[in-house]
């Protein structure tokens, strides 16, 4: 057997020792990045649920404001819906046509006479609401129609609570005025409606610019109210029975919302049918357009909207219909 070498055994053990070596350190320099991309999924994932968590938040600030500038704020509230009511009754100048929960009777007999075997509908509004705006524009022609045919009666309830979001009390002046014209004009009350809630008329709610005495007449002549009616409806007389019918109103339970966000308080609009809530929503859930909604709830073809003599099915006493077979209105 041939003897090895001494020198090339030496070489062969510094070959494999520079191997050993490199894989060493090749295992090292990988242990390190797996080591950085490791450091480096983490800052990833805790810069992602941050800013999950702002979106989040941001989100549900956004959702918070809309909820609650659409809502009577609780502040300096009463105690209970008896002392609120109490403080309704001492407000010293009180609309006389008024019923005893503030609403407003209109039919087409005039204000405060029901037309027998109607529906009745309740609408609470405010008139710095873009959803009552909204309402408004989208179902008031129709109500306006069943209302003048004897097909409906309708109750306004006028409301002044998103003055918080105004800085010449807007919504106090507009209701007030509008609570002038129905005990003094009560016919041109959904014209000034219409006129105030007009598209390139109603104050934007989150960039409020003021709206002078002068504009809102302007508005009332335009819906055909006189002149001096405009100037009587413009004293304000009516502002401190709104502010305390905005603690009052919110307080009756029957008028809170029934599901989503804003369950158990009130918001507005709010449409009551008969004494029973109707989501103003429960059309596009329904996939249906306010007015074919509102016409299926009360039991009335769209080709029979005015035609006197041709009543809704549900009658004066009857539940609104529902629109789908899930709906509980």
């Amino acid at each position: 057997m041939a003897k090895q070498d001494p020198q090339q055994s030496q070489r062969q053990q510094t070959v494999r020792a520079n191997a050993g070596a490199n894989r060493a350190a090749k295992e090292a320099r990988e242990r390190e990045r797996q080591a950085e991309l490791a450091r480096e999924g983490r800052q990833q994932t805790l810069i992602g649920v941050i800013v999950a968590v702002v979106v989040i938040a941001l989100v549900a600030a956004g959702g918070f404001f809309y909820w609650k500038s659409h809502r009577p704020a609780p502040q300096d509230s009463p105690s209970s819906i008896k002392q609120a009511y109490q403080a309704v009754q001492a407000v010293k100048v009180k609309p006389s046509h008024a019923n005893s929960q503030g609403g407003f009777l209109l039919s087409k007999d005039g204000l405060g006479k029901a037309t027998e075997g109607a529906p009745t509908v309740e609408v609470y509004m405010d008139f710095m609401c873009p959803g009552c705006a909204s309402l408004n524009r989208s179902l008031d022609p129709t109500l306006d129609r069943m209302m003048d045919a004897g097909q409906l009666n309708v109750e306004i309830y006028p409301m002044s609570f998103m003055d918080r979001l105004t800085t010449d009390e807007y919504s106090a002046r507009a209701g007030s005025a509008g609570i002038y014209i129905l005990e003094h004009d009560s016919r041109h009350f959904f014209p000034y409606m219409a006129a105030l809630y007009a598209k390139d008329f109603q104050p934007d709610e989150t960039n409020y610019q003021p709206v002078s005495d002068a504009r809102l007449k302007e508005q009332m002549l335009k819906a055909g109210v006189s002149g001096q009616v405009a100037d009587e409806a413009l004293k304000g007389q009516y502002k401190e029975w709104l502010s305390k019918m905005n603690k009052y109103t919110p307080m009756r339970s029957e008028l809170w919302n029934t599901s989503g966000q804003s369950k158990g308080s009130m918001t507005t609009p709010t449409v009551r049918i008969n004494k029973r809530f109707w989501p103003v929503d429960g059309p596009s859930k329904a996939g249906m357009d306010t007015p074919s909604g509102f016409l299926k709830s009360v039991g009335l073809q769209a080709n029979q909207v005015g035609q006197a003599g041709v009543m809704p099915s549900i009658g004066a006493k009857g539940a609104p219909i529902a629109l789908t077979a899930s709906s509980k209105e």
